[in-house]
């Protein structure tokens, strides 16, 4: 392994050395190698076991505020000569812009997860999950699935010294597919993670994937509310998961360099109810504390019960608006309430439980209009029928404000972490 690692540093030192040498005014060079095990899954049976093995090489370089970059997977020393040849025209022709830069004094070393593979395991999982499919939930198609094994060792360096280097190793399992019954059928449902092991249970109760294939055969047969009415929506933690990204996108770059991110000037102020917080999780399963830019990822709370806490700009997008960097990485937490689901579902007189959004991009303010999938009715505390050609609307931002219950319980899919939420006063029709 120390062998393997001293060789990866050494690529990326010399690929530095030559990006310097070729005229850039500053470079940033990440040397990859990884591995994947996996047991493929179509269409209810087993379909391909393969393992594969990869080097690459992404190069950064800046002149004069311009900036290009590329990849490189063939890693011969003539070839990538000539890649940093080729980036050397294409940043001299890029647009210049002040705000391009590289990270500074940077320092990481961090190894997690398994760093081998356990095919056996994976088959043994693969196996368990098609059992559990055939025996309980006999109407389901898994159009698409695996079951698998990643590992990957990455190095990075800049020219102004920054020396960032991680091996990360996860399990992950997911699932993709339809049920079926005669000529009728389900909306595509999915589900998986990523986990440091998946040897303490059976592979059916990770990441929610049990829960899923009995959901979709129940939404074989659907109908619709058949009136309009504003009502309340339990999220389960896949449209937990929509309701985060669009979040996160108004915390980030594209948003806030524009303008257009509602939280601009709300650091400090109250954002969304005081039942809701979201962390960090930078160490979680597949996750490296390591930012895209190439900065050690510390800990970071974006919202502290309903406050905002944080905004989160790469260090391009500081530069250009003046905010503060705060790098991240891909883990986050929405910190898990005190509420049973039963109990979040009990209090809902007219509703419906949401497994997924289907709404497009949102309105510059947050508006929003879109079809639930994957999705049943709530009528007197009860989840009762599959729910068809239903539609909510509402505002993203208000909300994080309607939350009215967060779940105690969560499923843990490694990168995010996520409960159930109900929030309020949506608009059904």
């Amino acid at each position: 392994m120390g062998a393997a690692e001293n060789n990866l540093n050494d690529l990326a030192a010399e690929a530095l050395a030559a990006m310097r040498g070729a005229g850039f005014d500053d470079a940033q060079v990440t040397a990859v190698h990884s591995k994947l095990d996996e047991v493929c899954v179509a269409h209810n049976e087993p379909s391909l076991l393969r393992s594969t093995e990869a080097r690459k090489l992404m190069l950064l370089g800046l002149i004069d505020g311009r900036v290009a970059s590329t990849e490189v997977a063939r890693i011969d020393r003539e070839f990538v000569q000539g890649r940093i040849a080729s980036l050397f025209t294409d940043a001299k022709s890029a647009p210049q812009d002040d705000a391009n830069a590289v990270s500074s004094s940077q320092h990481a070393r961090i190894m997690q997860g398994p760093q081998e593979g356990d095919r056996e395991l994976l088959a043994a999982k693969t196996s368990e999950l098609l059992d559990f499919r055939e025996r309980e939930t006999p109407k389901m198609m898994l159009d698409e699935g695996f079951t698998r094994h990643s590992w990957s060792r990455t190095h990075t360096l800049t020219s102004r010294g920054s020396d960032l280097a991680a091996s990360v190793g996860c399990y992950s399992m997911s699932v993709f597919g339809t049920a079926r019954e005669g000529n009728k059928s389900s909306s595509f449902n999915a589900t998986g993670g990523t986990s440091d092991e998946l040897s303490s249970r059976p592979a059916h109760e990770y990441f929610g994937i049990a829960q899923m294939l009995r959901d979709t055969e129940r939404q074989i047969d659907t109908r619709p509310f058949g009136s309009k009415f504003v009502g309340d929506v339990v999220f389960t933690p896949n449209a937990v998961s929509d309701l985060l990204g669009w979040f996160l996108g108004q915390l980030g770059d594209t948003q806030l360099i524009a303008g257009s991110s509602l939280y601009k000037e709300s650091v400090g102020q109250k954002v969304a109810s005081p039942l809701l917080s979201i962390k960090s999780r930078f160490d979680a399963p597949g996750v490296a504390a390591i930012s895209g830019d190439a900065f050690a990822t510390p800990a970071v709370t974006l919202i502290d019960e309903g406050k905002l806490v944080s905004l989160a700009p790469t260090y391009y997008g500081s530069r250009k608006t003046g905010i503060k960097h705060v790098p991240v990485a891909g883990g986050w937490d929405v910190v898990a309430g005190a509420t049973p689901i039963s109990d979040i579902v009990g209090g809902v007189q007219r509703g419906a439980i949401v497994g997924r959004l289907s709404m497009g991009m949102p309105a510059a303010n947050g508006n929003f209009s879109g079809v639930i999938k994957n999705s049943f009715a709530i009528e007197g505390g009860q989840a009762t029928y599959a729910l068809a050609e239903t539609m909510i609307a509402g505002n993203m931002a208000q909300m994080l404000k309607d939350i009215v219950a967060i779940s105690r319980e969560a499923i843990d899919g490694g990168s995010q972490r996520l409960p159930w939420i109900r929030i309020g006063n949506l608009h059904f029709s």
